[in-house]
Formats: C-alpha cells, sequence, structure tokens
C-alpha cells in the first residue's frame, strides 16, 4: 500500500494561526470537518453547486468542496464557527433566528457565510446584491424569502464592516 503524500499548511483560521500537516489530496472542506473538527460547513453536493460547504477565505465566499486544503496556505479562513463571539451571536445570526430563516438547517451556515462575505465587501447592499451573493446557496425549506429578509435586517442594524458586533 503506498504511503499517501502530506503537505505543511499554515493559515488562520476563525482568528488562531494554525500550522497543519495535511493529506496532499484533501479538499478544504475534509480539512475543517475531518481534521480540525469545524461541522458547520456541509457537504451537499460535493462539486460546488448548493454552497453547503461556503466558507470564507481572505473575505470572500468560497465552495470548500472545491478548493484542496493545500490552497488554504497562507489565507485567513472564517467558518460559521468563527462569527459568534463566546458572548454572543453576530448580527446576521440573530436576524436569521429573528425572522425564521432558519428552518432545517442544513444550508444556513453556507448562506451566513455567503451573507458575510458581501457584508464585508458591500456593509449596505440592495437587495439585488443580496440576491446575488446568496444565488450559490440552494435552500430547499425557505424559499429564500425569509433569508433575503434576515440579510436586509441585519443591513439596517449594521452587521457590515467594522459595526457588524
Amino acid at each position: 500500500m503506498m504511503k499517501q503524500e502530506t503537505v505543511q499548511i499554515e493559515c488562520v483560521i476563525n482568528g488562531i494561526k494554525m500550522a497543519l500537516e495535511i493529506p496532499a489530496l484533501v479538499t478544504a472542506l475534509q480539512v475543517i470537518r475531518d481534521v480540525l473538527g469545524l461541522k458547520g460547513a456541509k457537504e451537499g453536493c460535493g462539486i460546488g453547486e448548493c454552497g453547503a460547504c461556503t466558507i470564507v477565505v481572505d473575505g470572500k465566499a468560497v465552495n470548500s468542496c472545491l478548493l484542496l486544503g493545500a490552497q488554504l496556505h497562507g489565507t485567513e479562513v472564517i467558518t460559521v464557527e468563527g462569527l459568534a463571539t463566546d458572548k454572543e451571536l453576530h448580527l446576521l445570526q440573530e436576524k436569521f433566528i429573528a425572522h425564521n430563516a432558519v428552518q432545517c438547517g442544513f444550508c444556513t451556515p453556507g448562506l451566513l457565510m455567503s451573507a458575510y462575505a458581501l457584508l464585508e465587501q458591500n456593509p449596505h447592499p440592495g437587495r439585488d446584491e443580496i440576491s446575488k451573493a446568496v444565488a450559490g446557496n440552494l435552500c430547499r425549506c425557505t424559499g429564500y424569502q425569509q433569508i433575503i429578509t434576515s440579510i436586509e435586517a441585519a443591513v439596517s442594524s449594521g452587521a457590515g464592516g467594522e459595526e457588524r458586533r
């Protein structure tokens, strides 16, 4: 049996600097879930179509199932676990709860991360920009109205940029 090649990576995940040795051919999703034990990002489709595995890498929402773990080297990564502090939920999370945007919950982490990346880039997006930002996240339960309303409510409450907590 052949020994699997490994690679060394260094990155910042949810504000914590990490040095990891990982199998060379694993996805970023596998690193996050299986190596680090952060279970928020989910594998839905495995081909980048559903958005359940969305994380934020260097400020951009990405499908972690399409990214090799080695590509995380030198990056700053935020997963849904990194949104809340020990004391409070992120404003986006609060608004998702308040506006019933959480049904079964499978897609919620990916939607939150897509919304977070949008608000980091544009603290005051309009409805069309919000819709476009979450277009890569499939949700079978909500019909998206509550999701978009939740993000709009977070924008109105100052969730973007430095005002987000």
